[in-house]
């Protein structure tokens, strides 16, 4: 990677940021055990901290970007930590079932606000030819976040015998983090510069950035890939265990590797996106491969032994076409609009993760668990065809965005 210090160093903390963000999205879920026997709670009611948590985080999401356009990045990151920190301490000092609510709130309001703030730094300040990687190791570092947390939180349950302290320790963690970015802020601080000084950019209208077509392709595209996700990592485990009548153990340990070649594939994808020009060719590519694996998952017709391979290989092909989804979504972000654009199109995520779930409990309940698997395949194709869609908008306006 052929980086300067400077862009290896704001990587790095937009990386840690964003590691901490995805870290708060299990700050509670490996926790229902001990939630549901103190507070007496019913699994619907577990459910609905974790909608919560996404609905919040998706408003706060498509609204951030206004603040982040406005006033800089730099300063809305600090105050999402901070709100990340207020939500696991509102948890570790909950009593009732409506203080848990508040506390998800919480955490959620503080979510909401890193995409917008990462994807303005990352593209208003990485050298262009560095960007593939960088939106590589961003993505990298979510899915470390995700691996660290139910270990983190289990681990400091055991250690002290109390969820709570589990969730003071991640308060901690996350205040951790907000002081290095504090102490490292002059590297966060977005440097006001007009690479052109003959053509000063025209700030867009936001009521205008709502009838871009390529931002709502884009939150579409998210949409599809998050719902397909959202099947993976509910209700895979317990699927495969109906499909292929293997140990719970090995389904565990297939989405285990699901998710560590889907980190290999974003590192893989950050150096396939220098080289194609055309993202949606990568994209293409990628979505075959991760939605074949996913029909062959559903089939059935391998022996059980070839589940985790089935799933590495689903989870290479849906990482590798991270980085190149991302720069089409900056292709079709005008100038000065990034945190308000990514904002909203990365709401769709939150939106597909809050409402896949659903669908796929009803094939489990149906007693067709394949179906899962074909539905995200069939989603993989659709996304295939609005990645091949946006492309080309993307270019007919390239003057407009460039």
């Amino acid at each position: 990677m052929n980086s300067s210090k400077k862009d290896v160093e704001l990587i790095s903390l937009i990386g840690l940021a964003h590691s901490i963000s995805h870290f708060f999205h299990l700050i509670i879920a490996p926790l229902f055990p001990w939630l549901k026997v103190e507070f007496g709670l019913s699994y619907a009611q577990l459910g609905l901290l974790m909608t919560t948590f996404y609905v919040v985080s998706s408003i706060v999401q498509s609204t951030s970007g206004l603040l982040v356009d406005k006033y800089s990045p730099r300063p809305i990151l600090f105050l999402g930590m901070i709100f990340l920190i207020l939500g696991a301490l509102a948890l570790g000092l909950a009593h009732s079932y409506e203080m848990l609510l508040v506390g998800v709130a919480l955490a959620g309001l503080g979510n909401g606000v890193f995409h917008p703030v990462d994807y303005t730094m990352i593209n208003n300040m990485v050298k262009p030819q560095n960007l593939p990687h960088a939106y590589s190791i961003h993505g990298v570092t979510g899915y470390l976040g995700w691996a660290a947390a139910p270990l983190f939180m289990l681990g400091l349950t055991a250690v002290f015998d109390s969820w709570r302290m589990a969730e003071f320790g991640a308060a901690g963690l996350a205040a951790l983090v907000l002081l290095i970015l504090i102490v490292r802020r002059h590297q966060l601080a977005e440097p006001v510069i007009i690479e052109n000084q003959e053509e000063a950019v025209t700030p867009i209208p936001t009521l205008s950035i709502f009838k871009l077509p390529s931002m709502w392709m884009s939150w579409l595209f998210f949409y599809l890939t998050s719902f397909g996700f959202a099947g993976i990592q509910s209700f895979s485990s317990t699927a495969l265990v109906d499909i292929y009548h293997i140990p719970i153990s090995l389904t565990a340990s297939s989405y285990t590797l699901f998710m560590i070649s889907s980190a290999i594939g974003l590192i893989a994808g950050g150096f396939v996106a220098t080289r194609i020009p055309d993202p949606d060719r990568v994209i293409t590519t990628a979505f075959l491969i991760s939605g074949l694996m996913a029909i062959v998952a559903g089939l059935g017709i391998l022996p059980g032994w070839t589940v985790p391979v089935i799933f590495a290989l689903m989870g290479f092909g849906g990482g590798m076409a991270g980085p190149a989804r991302d720069l089409m979504v900056r292709a079709g972000t005008p100038k000065g609009a990034s945190g308000r654009v990514f904002g909203i199109v990365y709401s769709g995520i939150d939106v597909g993760a809050a409402s896949g779930p659903v669908l796929f409990g009803l094939f489990m309940d149906w007693k067709s668990p394949e179906t899962i698997f074909y539905a995200i395949a069939v989603l993989q194709l659709i996304a295939v065809v609005v990645a091949s869609q946006l492309n080309r908008y993307n270019k007919t306006h390239a003057l407009q965005f460039n």
